[in-house]
């Protein structure tokens, strides 16, 4: 039962080659590319209407120096938020369950930001380390706290989406073989079940969406202390 429970996590692999490569690449193969026409296709029009939503929102409260990173969030937007999606259908496998692959996003863009700070306000970032009027004796104990919840940060961000993406395809996992047992002897409390598996999914699928949207977030509010 453990096996099969969490098998469907597992990278698999055709002749040796692990086929996260290509779940990583389809995302990026269904967006509509630009023409040359005068008015574009409904998908084209709803892809371009959110992009720029979703830019103008996060970005509005940085300075013009942040708005440099606004075509690589919305990218980072739209391509966790085709993975999340693809990976609620049917035999088919999601690459951010796996925490290596959200730490390999989340590691770099963190550590982006605070050379950001680095370089351009070091004193402003240093500052954070220690509050104006700290006591004395408290000084080296809130320097360890706060290098602390930085580099935790990072790590935060990577573990949020996993855990979440794993909980809710567990669940679904988990209701739905509670349907097919209780179908044949139990038929009424499998069909209640099947309307809560039903719900469950639509759940799953907010929760596929809206974590997308938190992991770019939380890196716009990283940038907008170092920016």
């Amino acid at each position: 039962m453990t096996l099969s429970l969490f098998s469907q996590f597992s990278s698999p692999s055709l002749l040796g080659i692990p086929l996260i490569i290509a779940a990583l690449t389809l995302p990026w193969l269904l967006f509509s590319l630009p023409s040359g026409r005068w008015l574009n296709s409904r998908m084209t029009t709803l892809h371009e209407w959110f992009i720029t939503r979703f830019t103008n929102q996060l970005f509005l409260p940085l300075s013009i120096n942040g708005h440099k990173w606004a075509p690589l969030f919305a990218s980072l937007m739209v391509f966790l938020f085709s993975i999340n999606m693809l990976g609620l259908l049917p035999y088919t496998f999601t690459p951010t369950t796996q925490l290596s692959l959200n730490l390999a996003l989340a590691i770099p863009l963190w550590l982006a930001t605070v050379l950001i700070g680095l370089r351009n306000q070091p004193t402003h970032t240093f500052g954070h380390f220690l509050p104006e009027g700290t006591p004395t004796l408290l000084i080296p104990v809130l320097i360890i706290i706060e290098n602390i919840s930085l580099i935790i940060r990072p790590i935060a961000l990577g573990v949020r989406l996993t855990a979440n993406l794993t909980a809710g395809h567990l669940l679904i996992h988990l209701v739905s073989s509670a349907v097919f047992t209780l179908l044949p002897s139990m038929t009424t409390v499998a069909l209640l079940t099947a309307i809560l598996l039903f719900l469950l999914t639509l759940l799953e699928v907010a929760v596929a969406m809206i974590q997308a949207y938190v992991f770019v977030l939380l890196l716009s509010l990283y940038l907008q202390e170092n920016c």
